[in-house]
């Protein structure tokens, strides 16, 4: 299988031009897939059509992870990535994922658009992952079916879906709550069918997934702030040579500026879409979650380069 997926991906050159192939599992009106759209087209005007990207939406080459594999492999060029899932592959990414760690959005900007977060995208070269940019992904807050949560107590007994990241599951386990991985594309059903009572995810998400129409509570308690990662596999980098890998760059960098700008269009319209569809929505006392939750950054006190990490993102202006 692995054979056969590599003979139809990554990176080719026929007639001088490089096309290079980018997977993704969210939708076609979504936010990312509009910026990367961008980004071909940007690309093929700087490179003065010498690169060129194809472009795979909707877990048509898998999973995010699935991605992340085919890119160590090689069998895959450019994904994009939940910090929250990328933390398995490269683990110090996990300091963006934990609760409550950035004060409001500029100040994540700050950090991830600052020698903290280049640190954290070139951490990933060693697992065969090059980080390029980060998207904004706004501010998860939970939503549920049965019950609005106003409190962190309202979580008690709830199985609440998260991603496959350690930091979401101790998140969601430190509020009360029962963590329960369940991959994006499983989860409408799941939620239908009451395998899980809830999930958390920006505004968006919830509604372009639909999950709406099963959940009509919504808990903007906003516990992560946890951004998307732009990354290109080193397999396919080291192929490259410096003008390709400038010309690259500067397309993903035109993209992050844009997939920014169509985010904060896109978070503010899915509100209003919900609430129009009869979603509750409920803004508690974030105070409360982040004061619950202040054990999980203590925890990390014993690995000192990490805590440090922990530090320096919060003393960052």
């Amino acid at each position: 299988m692995i054979l056969a997926v590599t003979a139809l991906l990554g990176c080719n050159t026929t007639g001088g031009i490089r096309t290079l192939k980018l997977a993704h599992g969210l939708d076609v009106k979504h936010s990312v897939h509009l910026a990367m759209v961008q980004m071909s087209k940007d690309l093929d005007s700087i490179s003065n059509g010498q690169m060129r990207l194809e472009i795979y939406p909707n877990q048509q080459l898998g999973t995010e992870r699935q991605c992340l594999e085919l890119l160590q492999l090689g069998a895959l060029d450019m994904t994009k990535v939940s910090v929250g899932v990328l933390e398995n592959f490269a683990p110090k990414m996990k300091v963006l994922g934990l609760p409550f760690v950035f004060r409001d959005r500029e100040h994540s900007f700050q950090v991830l658009d600052g020698p903290i977060g280049q640190h954290l995208l070139d951490e990933g070269e060693k697992y065969w992952l090059k980080g390029l940019g980060y998207y904004d992904a706004g501010s998860r807050s939970f939503y549920t079916k049965d019950r609005p949560v106003h409190k962190p107590e309202d979580l008690d007994g709830l199985k609440i879906r998260v991603m496959e990241s350690v930091t979401a599951m101790d998140m969601v386990n430190g509020l009360g709550g029962a963590a329960t991985p369940i991959s994006w594309g499983e989860l409408y059903t799941s939620l239908q069918q009451g395998v899980v009572d809830g999930a958390e995810n920006n505004p968006p998400s919830f509604y372009l997934s639909r999950h709406y129409e099963v959940c009509k509570y919504y808990s903007l308690d906003e516990h992560t702030v946890l951004p998307d990662v732009v990354l290109s596999s080193t397999h396919t980098w080291n192929k490259l040579n410096e003008q390709e890998r400038q010309w690259l760059k500067q397309a993903v960098d035109l993209s992050v500026v844009h997939q920014r700008k169509l985010w904060a269009i896109s978070e503010q319209e899915a509100l209003d879409a919900v609430q129009e569809a009869g979603v509750e929505i409920v803004r508690p006392d974030k105070t409360l979650f982040a004061e619950k939750l202040k054990s999980n950054l203590d925890k990390y006190k014993e690995d000192k380069a990490f805590y440090d990490l922990i530090k320096a993102i919060q003393e960052t202006k």
